[in-house]
């Protein structure tokens, strides 16, 4: 399995970054103001939706304490591609990456209008049709994702008109829409990859060459205004990658990925005595990215190989008992 094929937004984010970059810099190709596409629409007229029956590798669960694992029910899931979840602490607000096909390279996606952030809203005890974050001026290329929401503000990433590298920036909600985008000055050498901010510590994933190999999880600690310190988080890093970090409200609970059995598989990690501990797995099986709601179910998005190919990825719920 490759690397630049487990997360789609992974894609552009990092394996494909100097590609993309370079596309963008020089792309003349013009793009309309605001999609004149659904995401339905967008979809390929030959995708074929997956279905649990459907799935040759489903998530395993591995703990007692939630159901079993089933596709989020209501109109999230297409037969395109969900994923890079995320529900923010204080919101009943579902964030996700969308692409409608997931074998499209980064340098075409950009240009499809459709692809990118969306957000659903929990109402009636039921999760609403998703509608498109704008993260950019009408008209400009971008490519947005690895959102992190909290209050008024996100943080995400982008590929975009007049910067030469990917960057993280943060963007304002004020008046029912997201504005005000900024770039965030980490320094460079934390090389700060899909984070989590609980108070004033940054739980993010990198692949610095002072950890214990691979992708690792690292955190920053907020100081005088300003991100420093980076602090490998040794009780959950090993040798094999660990990443895509997730803080309960409480700050208690610390959810990642690492890989078991040759492919994603989800873990968690306890704070006792102020100290995290050894992980143990909840989900396995192309099971990524978790984030929780405020009831304790999980999320996380499922990818979907046939033949060793991924054709499709949606977003997963197991629901607490």
């Amino acid at each position: 399995m490759k690397k630049n094929r487990y997360l789609v937004k992974v894609t552009f984010l990092f394996a494909s970054a100097l590609t993309f970059v370079y596309f963008v810099s020089g792309c003349k190709k013009s793009v309309p103001s605001y999609p004149t596409k659904t995401r339905l629409e967008s979809i390929p007229a030959d995708a074929v939706k997956m279905t649990p029956e459907t799935d040759q590798h489903p998530p395993i669960l591995h703990s007692s304490d939630w159901e079993e694992p089933v596709p989020l029910p209501g109109p999230v899931n297409t037969a395109g591609g969900e994923d890079s979840p995320f529900i923010p602490a204080d919101k009943d607000e579902l964030y996700f990456f969308f692409t409608p096909d997931v074998s499209i390279p980064a340098e075409e996606q950009i240009t499809d209008s459709v692809t990118g952030i969306y957000v659903s809203k929990f109402l009636d005890n039921q999760w609403q049709e998703p509608t498109r974050v704008w993260l950019q001026e009408p008209g400009k290329l971008a490519l947005d994702g690895a959102e992190f929401v909290q209050g008024n503000e996100m943080l995400f990433v982008s590929a975009r008109e007049g910067y030469v590298q990917l960057k993280w920036f943060k963007a304002f909600y004020e008046n029912d829409k997201w504005t005000k985008w900024q770039v965030i000055n980490f320094d460079t050498t934390y090389q700060v990859g899909e984070l989590h901010i609980y108070n004033d510590e940054l739980y993010y994933h990198s692949y610095r060459p002072d950890g214990k190999g691979q992708l690792d999880i690292w955190k920053l600690t907020k100081i005088s205004g300003e991100w420093k310190n980076p602090v490998n988080v040794e009780a959950v890093n090993t040798t094999e990658s660990e990443g895509y970090p997730y803080i309960t409200p409480d700050g208690n609970e610390l959810w990642f990925n690492r890989a078991y059995k040759g492919s994603p598989a989800i873990y968690r990690s306890t704070k006792a005595d102020g100290e995290w501990q050894e992980p143990e797995l909840i989900i396995s099986q192309f099971a990524g990215e978790p984030t929780l709601d405020k009831n304790g179910n999980i999320y996380f998005v499922h990818h979907f190989y046939v033949d060793g190919e991924m054709v499709e990825a949606d977003i997963y719920v197991a629901y607490k008992k």
